[in-house]
């Protein structure tokens, strides 16, 4: 398996994250270098290189070598130490800078007892190194050369339960027959099929009949277009090409292809080089009509970086196909078809997940073996326990592994904290990512967020996540099972659910990051937990069981787990003030507790980045000190009782993700204190605007400057009061115009009698949603008809409009196409709750070309003719 880390080792990446944020720079020449001394910081980067040259052999070697597998987690574990202590460092020193401290002897034991940690680390992290020649380690280079057999065209053994995908691609090569160059793309997971379906479009002779010309290359990780065009070229001719240069190659390519009807199969691509392809698609370009270049792929993005090509997503096998995939190779039933052996082969085939290639694995592993035992025993292994000479399903997922970026494997690797099947939510999983210093630095004028979305577009894209829609709504993403598999196997003793952890296992001090089933927990489970001191996740799920005193558990474990990064628990009463000595934390999640206060030693969390309160709906007050939380990045309050905002919230500059803002009524926690929180993104909600007082108050809150929100709420939560000045609450809305490239809007119990011009101007190009509701002075409705991407339009309890007439489709002095329909893209209009409206006008011109919906509920007084 020698030079297949391609994007460099995943144990590489965390060296190199360790290395860059404390052993150089700001932080080094601030603190570690004087702190520790540049002895010590000289010798902990030198073993740290040291071991990092060999991190990339041993990744590969693992597979089935387990004097190697648990080099790599001693050397994962010291990291991981190493890594804490100088965190720990570093925010010490901060925190005497910046509060003075009447315990200087104290302080400088704590920080000689960090330096003898370090010291330790180091001499573990050196002895590592040491065993290299005894474990036959070596420094090898992450080139790109690849250990499978390449492909060919002749196809192998029988192909099951692919009676759709072949009519499919029947359908879109004969739809092809008319039009130019067709390029065609076979996307799917390492194993699922696609070589074999390739060879047997390949080898149709019905479908292969129309061509002239047909040649199979396999390209495979690395695409040399020189190299890969004289392999067309080899294909077609069926012998030698003793051309160099790309010149004469491609020329004597267009030459061999031109104005002939062509089929060419490239297998395993993996480039996404848009200007690669644009160079190499040249010479087709002068084919005959109806010619086809057939792609596999298991990226995305390579459909997309080949101009006009066509994708088409291969997916599992069923069960009973996959069966079928097994039985044929392991000779069963002939090799002995008791009902005994048949149970535990299926049950073997559901750990498949629908991968053929991996029911013909297991299948020949058991092909010459013939009793209930060794069935038994393959069921209980771990696919990736096997050896690479004994497993093709290993090396055909591996590479994909391999492929990703070393910052790629480790958000990867991540995902074994939770269940087979699991539903991931993207922004969840994104800020866990960050939490755990999994990202690489942004990019100039680049967040993190948009950093963490990249990452995870890019496993999406490479199939490691699979789309689906949770409820027809919510976006989630789920994992395939030996994907899976892979990400717990990589993980090893780091990464762990609760349910794993025994009594057996109570040495088990090197987890890092535990999931926990709060309602299959009891106090020994608690015990144990508390044991493993160097956690730095640690999340709850779920309802803690009744007779589980949860609130001493959870106190008893804060106040040994020092190191914690990311906590999260539920359905606890009472958050104990010991959160406030996790000054590593840097993501707490307390939604859908029962708290009703925060205790005041949260705000000593400097380092907090994500607060979720989400669905806390008896918490009533944020503390007054939440200004102090200077980290803080994610603010999520939605579903709580909050009546205003403490004071000082412009202080928390970094804010990119603000769910609500509650309009206070003193001038520290007024609307002003958006002004200075500039960055925010998504979705936003503005409540209790009844507290704004003048338009040049909201006009102090700069929402026009705040270019990356999305969607936004407007709430006055006093729309049924009288208003002494309507021209006030009008200007004040004015003055919240949102910047243009907003997405949806919602506006709720405006006071005004009218809207101001900017509801509904033209310029907003990217409005797809708006819904007015409660507005109910309002006479009349705002200019919406010039919205050009406007989909969906919901206006409710309007209680004073009467009419709706030629003010609802464009301004007056709007200038707008009578050739363009108004409400162009209008698919779904909605009105309900309005008792005084009669009228409903409609203009001459083309109106609501695409609705498909129109929802009329309690409006008694409209006419039917109107």
């Amino acid at each position: 398996m020698a030079g297949v880390l391609v994007g460099g080792a995943f144990l590489s990446g965390f060296i190199n994250v360790v290395l860059d944020r404390f052993i150089s720079g700001e932080t080094y020449n601030l603190v570690v270098g004087k702190k520790l001394g540049p002895e010590l910081v000289r010798r902990l980067r030198t073993a740290l290189l040291a071991a990092e040259a060999l991190v990339a052999d041993a990744e590969q070697k693992q597979f089935g070598n387990q004097s190697v597998r648990k080099w790599l987690d001693d050397l994962r574990d010291a990291i991981y130490k190493a890594d804490d202590l100088l965190d720990r460092f570093c925010i010490k020193a901060a925190t005497q800078k910046q509060v003075p401290t009447f315990l200087p002897s104290f302080l400088n034991f704590e920080n000689r007892q960090i330096v003898n940690e370090i010291e330790e680390v180091v001499r573990t992290i050196e002895d590592l190194e040491r065993c290299k020649e005894s474990l036959g380690l070596e420094k090898i280079s992450t080139s790109s050369s690849s250990w499978r057999a390449p492909s060919t065209s002749l196809v192998r053994g029988n192909m099951y339960g692919r009676e759709d995908d072949q009519l499919a691609l029947i359908k879109m090569l004969n739809d092809n027959t008319e039009h130019h160059l067709s390029v065609i793309s076979i996307v799917g997971i390492g194993g699922v099929g696609k070589t074999t379906l390739a060879q047997w479009v390949y080898n149709n002779g019905d479908l292969m009949k129309q061509f002239v010309l047909k040649a199979w290359v396999c390209i495979s990780e690395n695409f040399d277009i020189v190299e890969t065009t004289r392999n067309v070229i080899k294909g077609i001719l069926g012998g030698a090409c003793s051309l160099d240069d790309f010149n004469s190659l491609q020329h004597a390519l267009k030459e061999k292809l031109s104005n002939k009807k062509f089929f060419i199969v490239l297998d395993d691509v993996w480039s996404d080089d848009g200007d690669k392809w644009s160079y190499f698609m040249t010479p087709f370009q002068y084919e005959k009509k109806g010619s086809v270049v057939l792609l596999t792929t298991r990226g995305k993005n390579v459909a997309l970086a080949v101009q006009n090509c066509r994708p088409y997503f291969l997916k599992g096998l069923s069960e009973d196909y996959c069966w079928s995939v097994f039985a044929n190779n392991a000779s069963f039933p002939e090799s002995n078809g008791r009902a005994t052996l048949e149970e535990i082969g299926r049950k073997i085939v559901k750990k498949c997940d629908g991968l053929p290639l991996a029911a013909e694995t297991l299948g020949r592993l058991l092909r010459t073996k013939h009793d209930v035992q060794e069935w038994n025993k393959i069921l209980m292994s771990d696919i990736w326990e096997l050896s690479v000479e004994k497993s093709k399903i290993i090396p055909a997922l591996l590479i994909s592994y391999f492929h990703l970026p070393a910052y790629l494997k480790r958000c990867f690797v991540y995902c074994s904290l939770y269940p087979k099947d699991y539903e991931f939510e993207k922004d969840e999983l994104i800020f866990l990512w960050m939490i755990e210093d999994l990202l690489p630095p942004p990019k100039r004028g680049e967040s993190l967020e948009e950093v963490g979305c990249e990452c995870f577009d890019e496993l999406t894209s490479r199939l490691f996540f699979t789309h689906q829609l949770l409820d027809r709504v919510v976006d989630v993403f789920v994992m395939h099972d030996l994907l899976h598999d892979l990400a717990i196997f990589l993980a090893g003793n780091f990464y762990c659910n609760a349910e794993k952890l025994s009594e057996e296992e109570e040495e088990r001090i090197q987890t890092r990051h535990l999931r926990v089933d709060l309602f299959h927990c009891d106090s020994k489970l608690y015990n144990l937990i508390s044991k493993v001191e160097s956690l730095r996740s640690l999340l709850f799920i779920g309802f803690p069981h009744p007779n589980f005193d949860i609130e001493k558990a959870t106190g008893e474990i804060l106040s040994k787990c020092k190191y914690l990064r990311s906590l999260s628990f539920h359905k606890v009463d009472v958050v104990p003030s010991s959160i406030g000595t996790l000054i590593h934390l840097r993501h707490l999640d307390l939604s859908y507790c029962s708290i009703k206060t925060l205790p005041d030693s949260l705000c000593n969390l400097r380092n907090l980045q994500t607060l979720k309160l989400y669905g806390c709906y008896e918490l009533t007050m944020l503390p007054s000190g939440l200004h102090n939380l200077v980290s803080l990045r994610h603010l999520d309050i939605r579903g709580t009782s909050l009546e205003e905002m403490p004071p000082k919230m412009n202080k928390l500059i970094h804010l990119d993700i603000l769910s609500d803002f509650l309009v206070g009524k003193h001038e520290n926690n007024g609307i002003r204190e958006l002004g200075g929180i500039s960055n925010l993104h998504g979705s936003f909600e503005l409540k209790k605007l009844e507290n704004v007082v003048d338009a040049k108050e909201a006009k102090s809150a700069r929402m026009i400057d705040k270019k990356h929100i999305e969607c936004i709420l407007m709430e006055w939560s006093s729309g049924d009061e009288i208003v002494s000045n309507t021209q006030t609450e009008r200007e004040i809305l004015d003055s919240l115009q949102p910047h243009n490239g907003l997405k949806e809007l919602t506006i709720k119990g405006y006071r005004g009698t009218i809207f101001p011009d900017w509801v509904g101007h033209s310029s907003y190009q990217n409005m797809t949603n708006v819904s007015l509701e409660s507005c109910k002075n309002c006479c009349m409705l705002p200019a919406l008809g010039q919205l050009p991407s406007l989909k969906a339009l919901s206006i409710e309890g309007f209680d004073q409009l009467k009419s709706i007439g030629m003010e609802f489709y464009k301004n007056e002095g709007g200038q707008h196409s009578s050739h363009i329909a108004l409400f162009p893209s209008l698919e779904r209009l909605v009105f309900r709750h309005m008792p005084c409206w009669q009228v409903w006008q409609l203009p001459e011109s083309e109106t609501f070309p695409q609705l498909r919906v129109l929802e009329i509920v309690n409006c008694p007084m409209l006419e039917r003719n109107s």
